[in-house]
């Protein structure tokens, strides 16, 4: 594989980013070798070092990212390949696109330079379940999403994106609307600036603070500025929750609340070495409610803040907590005029879309007063919106890639209660959710 590879960057690189009379650095390598041109062209334009320093070992198999850290080398050359060469280069790109982002090497940087749009997409495939829900009748359903990336130059991207509702296999109509129309869920212009990044336009989800996103993670027309180095990232914008249908089902009229609000928004985050980060973030929401829960809105501000610490080389623990303070003339059944929500998440794993194999699985913790929810569709895979209000309740799950670009999730709730039950009410339902999802 180490010398198929190599054989083929050398195509690249001949194109004038090495020197023919370079020295050869392995003393493994003899110069009646069949790789011997390659091996030492590559290895004077710095994108192979062998082991050691002294040795190329080519019969050794390579690992994954020592073949992603060859092809980020490679694509600083692509100015001189040939139309084929950067269809190869792309092609690997693609191939290790995960490991080349860990390695904190952008995938955009390729594909500016073999072709100004790039088309991608994804379908899922979808069941849910909750005892006595009026919805399960519309349990299995499936979503299609198709995205556009286009490169109007350096600096400047703009990214567009289609998706269905999601349409019910029972009776071919929406689970989440009546007529199951496919609408425009992104269309932003993203422009750098050295370490600023302005977005304006619609994003397919925002999720509050970069944290668990229990209050929101759907469709957001925006305008945003940030500021963002290796250490720190600093965040301001306005916009306005858009809430296009794209998964109401199981919410009663909760999404009718959110749907429409606007917002200024800032957030601080920090980042470390290990990939753990920090942050707070703030929303000011500016349309007031009613003094009865389900007329309008009843959000004032909110306040949040979260770690995401990694631990070890597989596991991540993430802690969220939030603030909501509601409008004035509404109380909470425990008569506040706020919320509180904390959640906890332990994983452990990484399950990679490109790797077969791969996994993860994952246990969390809920606490969320009554008012700390804001109604609306979230970044949580919980889908009884009705009862994420002054609840405390674990869940469960795990993710497993069987093939290329196709992965399986499945998700339990247990132990789910009312937090304040001061009407001796049953308590909640468990839910259930297994999707499967595929990536193109």
């Amino acid at each position: 594989m180490k010398s198929k590879i190599a054989a083929a960057f050398a195509a690249v690189l001949t194109l004038g980013a090495a020197s023919a009379f370079a020295a050869n650095p392995f003393v493994d390598v003899p110069t009646d070798s069949w790789a011997y041109k390659s091996v030492v062209e590559l290895a004077d334009a710095g994108v192979i070092q062998g082991v050691d320093g002294s040795y190329f070992q080519g019969e050794r198999n390579i690992t994954r990212y020592e073949a992603a850290e060859m092809t980020a080398k490679a694509m600083a050359h692509m100015d001189k390949a040939s139309v084929e060469q950067r269809a190869l280069i792309n092609k690997l790109a693609d191939e290790y696109a995960d490991e080349l982002n860990s390695l904190g090497v952008r995938v955009s940087n390729l594909e500016k330079k073999v072709g100004n749009v790039k088309l991608t997409g994804d379908a899922r495939v979808r069941y849910r379940y909750q005892q006595g829900s009026k919805e399960n009748d519309d349990s299995w359903d499936y979503r299609v999403r198709l995205r556009a990336t286009a490169k109007v130059n350096d600096k400047t991207t703009v990214k567009y994106g289609l998706s269905t509702d999601s349409i019910a296999f029972s009776d071919n109509e929406t689970a989440s609307s009546d007529n199951g129309d496919v609408y425009t869920d992104r269309a932003e212009v993203e422009t750098k600036l050295g370490n600023f990044k302005i977005n304006a336009g619609r994003t397919d989800k925002y999720v509050m603070g970069n944290a668990y996103g229990l209050n929101y993670g759907d469709v957001f027309d925006r305008a945003q500025l940030q500021y963002k180095n290796d250490n720190f990232a600093v965040t301001a914008g306005y916009g306005k929750f858009k809430i296009n249908g794209s998964d109401k089902t199981f919410a009663g009229d909760d999404d009718k609340g959110i749907d429409g609000v606007k917002t200024g928004y800032g957030e601080i985050e920090g980042f470390f070495g290990n990939g753990s980060k920090v942050g707070v973030y703030y929303n000011d929401f500016s349309r007031a409610g009613g003094k009865n829960r389900g007329d309008s809105f009843m959000g004032d501000d909110l306040w949040g803040a979260y770690v995401s610490y990694n631990f070890g080389s597989k596991w991540n623990l993430l802690v969220n907590y939030e603030k909501v303070n509601l409008t004035n003339g509404y109380k909470t059944i425990n008569n506040d005029d706020n919320g509180n929500l904390w959640i906890a998440q332990l994983t452990y794993g990484k399950a990679i879309k490109s790797q077969p194999g791969t996994w993860s699985a994952w246990v969390e913790y809920l606490n969320v007063e009554d008012g700390a929810y804001l109604g609306g569709s979230t970044n949580s895979w919980r889908f009884d919106k009705k009862a994420l209000g002054n609840i405390e309740s674990w869940g469960v799950g795990g993710s497993y890639v069987v093939a290329k670009n196709a992965q399986f999730n499945v998700y339990q709730t247990f132990a789910s209660k009312w937090k304040d039950n001061k009407k001796n009410a049953a308590d909640p339902e468990e839910q259930t959710r297994a999707e499967f999802v595929f990536a193109f």
